[in-house]
């Protein structure tokens, strides 16, 4: 069995219908359907999903009060395995 994920940002129109178009040569093909949903972001998002402008007004905000790293604990020791 081959999987397919079509992803799609799609309105629902005002009497809670979704309408989904598939790709062409699926015509007149049963398949099954596994249908995932999230409200849509506000505002307009880059490829990878991130708010546009976020890493821009992001960076750095941390510089006054940077994340201190606590000293790494020695390794332990264990028994050799025979």
């Amino acid at each position: 069995m081959m999987l397919h994920t079509v992803k799609r940002r799609v309105k629902i129109d005002s009497d809670g219908l979704l309408r989904l178009e598939m790709p062409a040569g699926s015509a007149n093909t049963e398949i099954e359907v596994v249908l995932v949903w999230q409200h849509a972001s506000v505002g307009d998002v880059d490829d990878n999903g991130w708010p546009i402008g976020f890493f821009d007004r992001t960076y750095g905000s941390m510089a006054d009060n940077p994340i201190d790293e606590i000293e790494q604990l020695p390794l332990e020791e264990r028994e050799e395995i025979e």
